[in-house]
Protein backbone atom coordinates (compact mmCIF):
# COMPACT_ATOMS: atom_id res chain seq x y z
CA UNK A 1 0.00 0.00 0.00
CA UNK A 2 1.61 3.21 -1.28
CA UNK A 3 0.63 6.76 -1.01
CA UNK A 4 2.02 10.62 -2.26
CA UNK A 5 4.46 8.72 -5.05
CA UNK A 6 4.98 11.63 -6.76
CA UNK A 7 6.65 10.08 -9.86
CA UNK A 8 8.54 7.74 -8.18
CA UNK A 9 8.69 5.02 -11.03
CA UNK A 10 11.28 3.04 -10.06
CA UNK A 11 10.15 2.01 -6.34
CA UNK A 12 6.71 1.68 -7.48
CA UNK A 13 8.05 -1.00 -10.12
CA UNK A 14 8.73 -3.64 -6.58
CA UNK A 15 5.86 -2.11 -4.17
CA UNK A 16 3.79 -5.30 -5.25
CA UNK A 17 6.38 -7.48 -4.73
CA UNK A 18 4.90 -10.43 -2.66
CA UNK A 19 1.43 -8.65 -2.03
CA UNK A 20 -1.82 -10.47 -3.50
CA UNK A 21 -2.65 -6.48 -4.55
CA UNK A 22 -1.62 -3.16 -4.19
CA UNK A 23 -3.66 -0.22 -3.11
CA UNK A 24 -2.55 3.15 -4.15
CA UNK A 25 -3.98 6.23 -2.02
CA UNK A 26 -3.56 9.03 -4.65
CA UNK A 27 -0.85 12.02 -5.50
CA UNK A 28 0.89 9.93 -8.57
CA UNK A 29 1.42 13.01 -10.53
CA UNK A 30 5.09 15.18 -9.77
CA UNK A 31 3.69 18.38 -10.01
CA UNK A 32 6.97 20.53 -7.72
CA UNK A 33 9.84 18.58 -6.79
CA UNK A 34 10.94 20.70 -3.92
CA UNK A 35 14.11 18.71 -3.55
CA UNK A 36 14.94 18.19 -6.96
CA UNK A 37 14.23 21.51 -9.08
CA UNK A 38 15.00 19.59 -12.64
CA UNK A 39 12.17 17.33 -12.14
CA UNK A 40 8.28 17.27 -11.80
CA UNK A 41 5.85 19.36 -14.11
CA UNK A 42 7.37 22.86 -13.17
CA UNK A 43 10.65 21.54 -13.44
CA UNK A 44 10.47 19.72 -16.84
CA UNK A 45 8.79 22.73 -18.52
CA UNK A 46 10.36 25.93 -16.95
CA UNK A 47 13.93 25.05 -15.97
CA UNK A 48 14.92 24.29 -12.12
CA UNK A 49 16.09 28.32 -11.23
CA UNK A 50 12.49 29.01 -11.66
CA UNK A 51 11.50 26.41 -10.07
CA UNK A 52 13.75 27.24 -7.19
CA UNK A 53 12.30 30.71 -7.00
CA UNK A 54 8.94 29.30 -6.68
CA UNK A 55 10.06 27.10 -3.90
CA UNK A 56 11.48 29.79 -2.10
CA UNK A 57 8.33 31.90 -2.18
CA UNK A 58 6.10 28.94 -0.81
CA UNK A 59 8.78 28.31 2.14
CA UNK A 60 8.75 31.86 3.29
CA UNK A 61 4.70 31.37 2.69
CA UNK A 62 4.86 34.33 0.47
CA UNK A 63 1.32 33.14 -0.83
CA UNK A 64 0.39 36.55 -2.87
CA UNK A 65 3.85 37.12 -4.52
CA UNK A 66 4.24 33.26 -5.12
CA UNK A 67 0.96 33.22 -6.92
CA UNK A 68 1.73 36.37 -8.94
CA UNK A 69 5.19 34.51 -9.97
CA UNK A 70 3.48 31.03 -11.23
CA UNK A 71 0.69 32.91 -13.14
CA UNK A 72 4.13 35.17 -14.69
CA UNK A 73 5.36 31.53 -15.56
CA UNK A 74 1.56 29.81 -17.09
CA UNK A 75 1.62 33.62 -19.33
CA UNK A 76 5.19 33.12 -20.86
CA UNK A 77 3.76 30.23 -22.90
CA UNK A 78 1.15 30.18 -25.32
CA UNK A 79 -1.00 27.34 -24.17
CA UNK A 80 -0.22 26.13 -21.19
CA UNK A 81 -3.49 23.91 -20.35
CA UNK A 82 -2.09 21.80 -23.18
CA UNK A 83 1.54 21.79 -21.98
CA UNK A 84 0.18 20.58 -18.52
CA UNK A 85 -2.05 17.50 -19.66
CA UNK A 86 0.94 16.58 -21.78
CA UNK A 87 3.32 16.19 -19.10
CA UNK A 88 0.68 14.85 -16.63
CA UNK A 89 0.18 11.89 -19.57
CA UNK A 90 3.65 11.05 -20.02
CA UNK A 91 4.08 10.75 -15.87
CA UNK A 92 0.94 8.88 -16.05
CA UNK A 93 2.14 6.30 -18.62
CA UNK A 94 5.23 5.33 -16.39
CA UNK A 95 3.14 4.70 -13.41
CA UNK A 96 0.59 3.25 -14.65
CA UNK A 97 3.08 0.47 -16.39
CA UNK A 98 5.13 -0.09 -13.13
CA UNK A 99 1.73 -1.41 -11.52
CA UNK A 100 1.47 -4.59 -10.91
CA UNK A 101 -1.84 -6.87 -11.17
CA UNK A 102 -4.61 -6.37 -9.41
CA UNK A 103 -4.22 -2.47 -8.20
CA UNK A 104 -6.99 -0.65 -6.52
CA UNK A 105 -5.94 3.19 -6.84
CA UNK A 106 -7.98 6.52 -5.80
CA UNK A 107 -6.60 9.62 -6.84
CA UNK A 108 -5.19 12.40 -4.47
CA UNK A 109 -5.25 16.59 -4.61
CA UNK A 110 -2.28 16.71 -6.97
CA UNK A 111 -3.78 14.33 -9.64
CA UNK A 112 -6.16 14.65 -12.75
CA UNK A 113 -8.74 11.80 -12.43
CA UNK A 114 -10.52 12.58 -15.77
CA UNK A 115 -7.33 11.01 -17.12
CA UNK A 116 -7.00 8.23 -15.31
CA UNK A 117 -9.79 6.07 -17.94
CA UNK A 118 -6.83 6.24 -20.40
CA UNK A 119 -4.19 3.94 -18.49
CA UNK A 120 -6.31 2.24 -16.13
CA UNK A 121 -8.34 -1.53 -16.49
CA UNK A 122 -6.70 -4.87 -17.54
CA UNK A 123 -6.27 -5.47 -14.04
CA UNK A 124 -5.97 -1.56 -13.03
CA UNK A 125 -8.92 -0.20 -11.01
CA UNK A 126 -9.77 3.07 -10.26
CA UNK A 127 -12.06 3.51 -7.27
CA UNK A 128 -13.73 6.65 -5.77
CA UNK A 129 -16.86 6.09 -3.73
CA UNK A 130 -16.96 2.85 -3.90
CA UNK A 131 -16.34 -0.23 -2.69
CA UNK A 132 -14.42 -3.84 -3.34
CA UNK A 133 -13.53 -7.15 -2.26
CA UNK A 134 -9.86 -7.64 -1.25
CA UNK A 135 -8.38 -11.08 0.42
CA UNK A 136 -11.99 -11.13 2.20
CA UNK A 137 -12.50 -7.95 3.38
CA UNK A 138 -14.64 -4.99 2.23
CA UNK A 139 -12.18 -2.00 1.18
CA UNK A 140 -13.87 1.46 0.79
CA UNK A 141 -12.58 3.99 -1.44
CA UNK A 142 -12.37 7.97 -1.52
CA UNK A 143 -10.15 10.42 -3.34
CA UNK A 144 -9.31 13.67 -3.50
CA UNK A 145 -8.72 16.20 -0.42
CA UNK A 146 -10.98 19.42 0.43
CA UNK A 147 -11.36 22.92 -0.04
CA UNK A 148 -10.62 25.26 1.99
CA UNK A 149 -13.55 26.55 3.58
CA UNK A 150 -15.16 29.03 1.01
CA UNK A 151 -13.12 28.08 -1.35
CA UNK A 152 -13.61 27.16 -4.85
CA UNK A 153 -11.78 25.78 -7.61
CA UNK A 154 -10.16 28.59 -10.67
CA UNK A 155 -11.17 26.36 -14.16
CA UNK A 156 -8.91 29.21 -15.91
CA UNK A 157 -6.20 28.15 -14.63
CA UNK A 158 -3.54 25.43 -16.58
CA UNK A 159 -3.60 23.17 -13.75
CA UNK A 160 -6.83 22.43 -11.33
CA UNK A 161 -5.50 20.15 -8.25
CA UNK A 162 -8.34 17.31 -7.02
CA UNK A 163 -10.25 19.37 -4.03
CA UNK A 164 -13.90 19.11 -3.34
CA UNK A 165 -16.42 20.30 -1.21
CA UNK A 166 -17.19 18.88 2.32
CA UNK A 167 -20.25 18.13 1.33
CA UNK A 168 -19.51 16.37 -1.86
CA UNK A 169 -16.55 14.68 0.13
CA UNK A 170 -19.15 13.44 2.79
CA UNK A 171 -21.00 12.78 0.33
CA UNK A 172 -19.27 10.02 -1.08
CA UNK A 173 -18.42 8.56 2.08
CA UNK A 174 -21.95 8.50 3.05
CA UNK A 175 -22.83 6.53 -0.25
CA UNK A 176 -20.06 3.85 0.49
CA UNK A 177 -21.40 0.38 2.30
CA UNK A 178 -19.52 -1.04 5.39
CA UNK A 179 -16.17 -1.47 4.87
CA UNK A 180 -13.74 -3.12 6.64
CA UNK A 181 -11.06 -0.74 5.36
CA UNK A 182 -11.64 3.04 4.43
CA UNK A 183 -9.32 4.09 1.85
CA UNK A 184 -8.61 7.92 1.60
CA UNK A 185 -6.33 10.26 0.25
CA UNK A 186 -6.93 12.88 3.14
CA UNK A 187 -6.52 11.84 6.85
CA UNK A 188 -9.50 11.54 9.38
CA UNK A 189 -9.33 15.79 11.20
CA UNK A 190 -7.38 13.98 14.18
CA UNK A 191 -4.82 17.21 15.29
CA UNK A 192 -1.56 14.65 15.83
CA UNK A 193 -2.56 13.45 11.99
CA UNK A 194 -3.02 16.42 10.55
CA UNK A 195 0.03 18.63 10.88
CA UNK A 196 3.28 18.44 9.15
CA UNK A 197 6.40 18.87 11.75
CA UNK A 198 8.56 19.86 8.48
CA UNK A 199 5.78 22.53 6.68
CA UNK A 200 4.92 23.45 10.53
CA UNK A 201 1.31 23.52 9.62
CA UNK A 202 -1.52 21.25 10.18
CA UNK A 203 -3.03 20.27 6.61
CA UNK A 204 -6.97 19.69 6.26
CA UNK A 205 -8.57 16.47 7.49
CA UNK A 206 -11.81 15.35 7.30
CA UNK A 207 -14.69 15.59 9.89
CA UNK A 208 -16.42 13.25 7.66
CA UNK A 209 -14.05 10.41 7.86
CA UNK A 210 -13.33 10.92 11.27
CA UNK A 211 -17.49 10.31 11.71
CA UNK A 212 -17.76 7.50 10.35
CA UNK A 213 -14.92 5.90 11.71
CA UNK A 214 -16.54 6.75 15.02
CA UNK A 215 -19.55 5.18 14.07
CA UNK A 216 -18.94 2.25 11.66
CA UNK A 217 -15.68 1.11 13.62
CA UNK A 218 -13.98 -0.40 10.94
CA UNK A 219 -10.43 -2.01 11.60
CA UNK A 220 -8.46 0.35 9.61
CA UNK A 221 -8.73 3.72 8.45
CA UNK A 222 -5.74 3.97 5.56
CA UNK A 223 -4.69 7.44 4.04
CA UNK A 224 -1.35 9.33 2.99
CA UNK A 225 -1.30 13.49 2.09
CA UNK A 226 0.38 14.57 5.10
CA UNK A 227 4.01 13.67 4.57
CA UNK A 228 6.08 14.43 8.03
CA UNK A 229 2.93 14.20 10.61
CA UNK A 230 3.46 14.29 14.41
CA UNK A 231 1.96 11.11 14.09
CA UNK A 232 1.66 8.40 11.36
CA UNK A 233 -0.58 6.52 13.53
CA UNK A 234 -3.06 6.73 16.25
CA UNK A 235 -6.32 4.39 17.37
CA UNK A 236 -9.67 5.64 17.57
CA UNK A 237 -11.97 2.68 19.23
CA UNK A 238 -10.95 -0.36 17.59
CA UNK A 239 -10.05 1.01 14.77
CA UNK A 240 -6.47 1.61 13.36
CA UNK A 241 -5.32 4.47 11.49
CA UNK A 242 -2.26 5.01 9.73
CA UNK A 243 -0.81 7.00 7.23
CA UNK A 244 0.80 4.96 4.54
CA UNK A 245 3.96 7.08 4.36
CA UNK A 246 5.40 9.63 1.97
CA UNK A 247 6.58 7.10 -1.11
CA UNK A 248 8.83 9.24 -3.05
CA UNK A 249 11.12 9.68 -0.26
CA UNK A 250 10.61 6.55 1.78
CA UNK A 251 10.17 4.23 -1.84
CA UNK A 252 8.63 1.65 1.00
CA UNK A 253 4.79 0.30 0.40
CA UNK A 254 2.90 -0.26 3.85
CA UNK A 255 2.06 -3.91 4.36
CA UNK A 256 -1.15 -4.60 5.72
CA UNK A 257 -1.53 -8.55 6.72
CA UNK A 258 -4.75 -10.12 8.08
Amino acid sequence: MVSDVHGNVEDLKRAGDGADALVVLGDLVDFVDYHDHEKGILGAVFGPEKVGHFAELRRNRRGAEMAGYLRSLWDSLPDPAAVVRQAVREQYAELFAAMPVPTYATAGNVDAPSLWPEFTGDGIHALDGQSVEIGGLRFGFVGGALLPPGGTLRHDLPWVPNLRSDQEYDALLEGLDEVDVLCTHVPPQVPELVYDVVARRAERGSRGVLERVRRDRPRWSLFGHVHQPLSRRTRIGPTECVNVGHFKQSGQPYVLRW
